[in-house]
């Protein structure tokens, strides 16, 4: 973005945990880093926690009173207030729940929603305290944006709270497309088929998460043996990346009759772009997924996708062109996707669409659009 005023403009970032593990983290790194390399904007984050990945940024520590646990969330947000209050700030993007912002990034759906009606479970003090502080920062008025990470988000948004739709942007989290691009997808293929003894003919479906339970691996397994059973000469490979009740998986294979052709290849710390270009098909019928990274990366590494319809990276997703959204309780349906992409040359085609859609997301593409925001903000 080239700068079109002197006027250097002061940026609040609000997170608990910078440049350390996760989905959030990883997208609050992505696009603050970015944002730090303008001239145009001077840099602080405010956080618990943080890994310091730039001397552009200014870090500030936030508190966090964690027992009893109700007041987690609820003093996170006060002290983080509290501290921006002292200075004087153009702009304050928090990407958690607190009292006062101008732009809100919304990581996940509103609490109360994710607690009744995706874990189906009662509300505890910790619950309502949290739900308190999003309900402070959303009716108070004060907040200018709202920025969901998904339609699926967007959509909980509005059902929960009142707010003006003007109000509110979709902005998805992005991916490093050079990761992929770098390596050589033959390689890749030889090395990790070799590794776990799969053919360089067969088709391998892709799964990856760290929660098999919540992410449907088991139907994904289920809907495995049906594909098998209905295409008994093709020699299909499911490779399962990341963990869960591993013994309980096997038993579930064994007793599908699909042992030999499940594998568990564990947490993968390193180099996960090889196992995606090792593979044909991704696949997740997840129960929930706010957006879901791993759809986007397994785009970038041009796999087609199957995911259910409770999963924010459907946004991506045009059916039967990159990919297919499905029903995650319709096994028939899940096994004749699969059915469907043990073409070849219709897998390729799809395979190509897929990273298409994936150049649209980048990093530097979704940082542009945040520039955007903040820069009709600073011009008011």
């Amino acid at each position: 973005m080239n700068d079109i005023t002197s006027k250097v403009y002061k940026i609040a970032v609000v997170v608990p945990k910078y440049g350390l593990v996760g989905g959030g983290e990883r997208f609050v790194l992505e696009l603050t880093e970015r944002i730090a390399s303008s001239r145009r904007y001077e840099v602080h984050v405010f956080a618990n926690k943080w890994k310091q990945q730039s001397d552009r940024i200014t870090f500030h520590k936030v508190p966090i009173i964690s027992f009893p646990k109700f007041l987690t969330t609820i003093s996170f947000a006060w002290f983080a207030n509290r501290k921006i209050a002292k200075m004087d700030f153009d702009i304050i993007h928090t990407h958690e729940r607190i009292f006062h912002a101008d732009i809100f990034t919304m990581h996940s759906i509103p609490h109360r929603f994710w607690v009744k009606e995706v874990r189906r479970k009662k509300m505890s003090l910790f619950d309502y305290g949290t739900s308190w502080v999003e309900k402070s920062l959303i009716d108070n008025g004060k907040c200018r944006m709202f920025l969901p990470v998904s339609g699926i988000a967007k959509e909980k948004f509005l059902q929960e709270f009142q707010v003006d739709p003007e109000k509110i942007q979709v902005i998805h989290p992005g991916v490093d497309i050079d990761k992929f691009n770098k390596l050589d997808r033959n390689i890749c293929r030889r090395e990790i088929r070799e590794r776990f003894g799969i053919n360089k003919t067969d088709t391998v479906v892709l799964f990856v998460s760290m929660n098999f339970e919540l992410k449907g691996l088991d139907k994904l397994m289920a809907a495995m043996a049906m594909t098998k059973s209905k295409h008994p000469y093709e020699m299909i490979k499911l490779i399962a990346v990341g963990k869960g009740n591993e013994k309980k998986y096997r038993r579930l294979a064994q007793k599908l009759g699909i042992e030999e052709n499940v594998i568990f290849a564990g947490v993968w710390k390193d180099n996960i772009e090889q196992i995606y270009l090792a593979s044909d098909i991704f696949a997740m019928p997840s129960g929930f997924d706010t957006f879901g990274m791993v759809v986007l990366e397994a785009m970038s590494a041009s796999l087609p996708v199957i995911i259910s319809g409770n999963v924010g990276a459907k946004d991506l997703v045009r059916d039967g062109i990159n990919g297919f959204v499905v029903d995650r309780e319709d096994i028939d349906l899940i096994s004749s996707k699969i059915g469907l992409m043990l073409d070849k040359q219709d897998r390729e085609k799809m395979a190509k669409e897929a990273y298409k859609e994936a150049t649209k997301n980048t990093w530097d593409r979704m940082s542009e659009r945040v520039l955007e925001i903040y820069s009709r903000m600073a011009s008011r």
